[in-house]
């Protein structure tokens, strides 16, 4: 398969995943839970960054997602670890996980195989499987689907998630060649320019996939900022070095007023410098459907700048080189 079968399977993955979510048989628990760790990377891990985006709002105990071989020192055994690994061996989520059980953590796998499956099945965690074989970031919409499935499991969040995410399938079936076509024309922009991608706070995780997307899809390096914060620093950037950039904001009604008053401005000041800017605003009444508005059209965006660049956009050598280079020590 190539990465746009994928991603013209999105939706079907978000239905498959909400079935295997519903058909889950997780132990309850009767702990309190303090704070929340979700342990993942890559494909696998930025579901959780994005979660966290979602949910933090709405949750009365932190939550944080962390990316590394450590965990914090928080963690003990009123601690949720949910650990998300497509592969199910992932190095660092290993690590992570292992401190975690040390801690005597609560702990929640999402996984299609590896070590991790069998960790959850030699220690009776509960554990969600997703199907297997395929590159994590092309399987996105199962494990971020489930991570919600895990959340109310464990009373962090209500069922009505599960609303949100019909409708964004029924949005996104609906919208899917408006979204090609805005897509291909945002990578015509981005051809042979470096990408800069902006978003209000509450999205980071959005800006964040896309960048990985085209990262490791196109094969091309960019950056993203947040808004307000980019105003503080990032913003005095746009005065040297500015040749060949596209900028693209996403953007959403629900971002907080003055921040799109902030943005508003921003293109003011960026305009003087380039006149490449693109403004994608999601559709959808809910965080997640504007959500997975943004994550479809950029993945989109992604494939058609892989085919203008003629790469490959499955292909991950130089990863595949370093963890053998890992494995060897």
């Amino acid at each position: 398969m190539k990465m746009n079968d994928y991603l013209n399977d999105f939706t079907n993955h978000l239905r498959e995943a909400m079935e295997i979510g519903n058909a889950s048989a997780l132990k309850k628990s009767d702990k309190k839970f303090s704070n929340i760790l979700i342990c993942g990377l890559g494909g696998s891990g930025i579901g959780g960054t994005i979660v966290n985006d979602i949910v933090s709002p709405l949750s009365n105990i932190p939550i944080l997602a962390t990316k590394d071989y450590s965990i914090p020192n928080f963690v003990d055994e009123n601690t949720l670890v949910i650990a998300s690994s497509y592969s199910g061996n992932t190095e660092e989520t290993i690590y992570a996980l292992e401190k975690c059980r040390s801690r005597n953590a609560e702990i929640c796998i999402i996984t299609s195989g590896g070590k991790l499956k069998t960790t959850a099945e030699e220690n009776n965690y509960n554990h969600v499987l997703i199907p297997g074989g395929q590159p994590p970031r092309a399987m996105f919409g199962y494990a971020f689907t489930e991570l919600f499935f895990v959340l109310n499991h464990y009373g962090i969040i209500d069922d009505s998630f599960q609303s949100d995410f019909e409708k964004s399938i029924s949005l996104l079936d609906l919208e899917k060649e408006k979204i090609q076509k805005e897509a291909m024309e945002i990578a015509k922009k981005m051809y042979q320019k470096t990408p800069v991608i902006y978003v209000a706070n509450g999205f980071e995780g959005v800006a964040i996939r896309f960048r990985q997307q085209i990262n490791e899809n196109s094969k091309m390096l960019c950056w993203h900022h947040v808004v307000p914060e980019m105003n503080h620093n990032e913003l005095l950037g746009w005065r040297t070095n500015v040749n060949d950039l596209a900028v693209v904001y996403f953007r959403n009604k629900s971002d907080f007023e003055r921040n799109q008053i902030r943005m508003d401005i921003n293109k003011k000041v960026i305009s003087e410098f380039t006149t490449n800017i693109t403004e994608v605003w999601s559709k959808g009444e809910s965080k997640i459907e504007n959500t997975l508005y943004h994550i479809s059209l950029g993945d989109w965006v992604s494939w058609y700048l892989s085919e203008m660049n003629n790469v490959d956009a499955i292909e991950i050598d130089v990863i595949n080189f370093l963890k053998g280079e890992l494995g060897k020590v």
